[in-house]
């Protein structure tokens, strides 16, 4: 069983060194790497020396854009297996094994996810559920994140290119989301995706609640809140992914932890804007949010 591992990068080299390696280091080594370089410059040449490792490496060139680097690895792909890891992330020994066993134990299996962590076993990325089962769009947001996503080749063909209006520098603001969306397209072509909260990939969790870490909250918040819109979730969802930040906003305000309040607002705000907008008017004006204030 072979993987094709799609790894979109830029700005990094040492993270990519640390993935790369840990890549190297696994026990199921019939895989190869697809790395799909934003960089302007050639950073990642050197780590990047098929010399190196046991596996070939497919290094291509694409335009900004999470969801498009991934559409170009997409197309370049020959795995049976296909997985999207982070620029960031690290595998730990063993589970590229452990995934291929689960996809050979169950033949129906069309994918797998799994949580993340930060390498000293506290959570990163989000929250995520501690129940293993199937996938669907209501426990999708709390069992799958990009990293931790495994696939058939004939799932990724099926459900196809991920949208390019959301992730990390789309030319829209939904900045985040793409692998949700592509999770949900997958689940309502009848795909059966499996959530093994043991199945573990390792990625940083640097949340300082600063300025420019409110700035990416909202952006997320954008891209989940278009994801919603996207779907046509049921009202009841849409205001308790509102209502949930805003009630952490309070929380935090009752604790004196100001900066964690503005962080909790900020997610809160980018739902509610991204649910109000409209793909096609999708523009840089439109709920553009300035202290709490939207404006066209």
């Amino acid at each position: 069983m072979k993987f094709s591992l799609i790894l979109a990068t830029k700005g990094r080299v040492a993270e990519v060194d640390r993935c790369v390696r840990s890549l190297a280091a696994q026990s199921h080594g019939v895989l190869e790497l697809i790395v799909v370089d934003q960089n302007e410059d050639d950073r990642l040449k050197t780590i990047l020396s098929p010399v190196s490792f046991p596996f070939p490496i497919m290094h291509l060139r694409s335009e900004p854009g999470l969801s498009r680097a991934r559409n170009v690895g997409l197309a370049s792909a020959t795995g049976d297996i296909i997985s999207f890891p982070d620029d960031d992330c690290w595998y730990p020994s063993g589970l590229l094994a452990r995934v291929a066993s689960e996809f050979q134990r169950h033949p129906s299996l069309d994918g797998l996810t799994g949580r993340s962590e930060d390498g000293c076993g506290h959570p990163s990325g989000g929250s995520f559920s501690r129940c293993k089962g199937r996938v669907d769009t209501k426990n999708v947001w709390k069992q799958g994140i990009s990293y931790t996503i495994f696939l058939r080749s004939s799932v990724c063909a099926a459900v196809g290119s991920f949208d390019e209006e959301l992730g990390v520098g789309a030319s829209t603001r939904f900045g985040s989301g793409e692998e949700t969306d592509y999770l949900i397209r997958t689940i309502k072509l009848g795909f059966e995706i499996q959530y093994l909260p043991d199945l573990v990939v390792f990625h940083p969790n640097p949340i300082l609640y600063n300025r420019n870490h409110c700035i990416k909250a909202f952006r997320y918040g954008v891209g989940m809140g278009r994801v919603l819109s996207k779907h046509r979730y049921a009202t009841s969802f849409d205001l308790y992914a509102i209502l949930r930040p805003l009630g952490g906003a309070v929380l935090s305000l009752f604790t004196l932890q100001v900066p964690k309040a503005a962080y909790h607002l900020a997610i809160a705000r980018g739902r509610l804007c991204g649910l109000l907008s409209e793909r096609s008017m999708y523009d840089t004006r439109l709920c553009a949010f300035r202290a709490g204030v939207r404006r066209r």
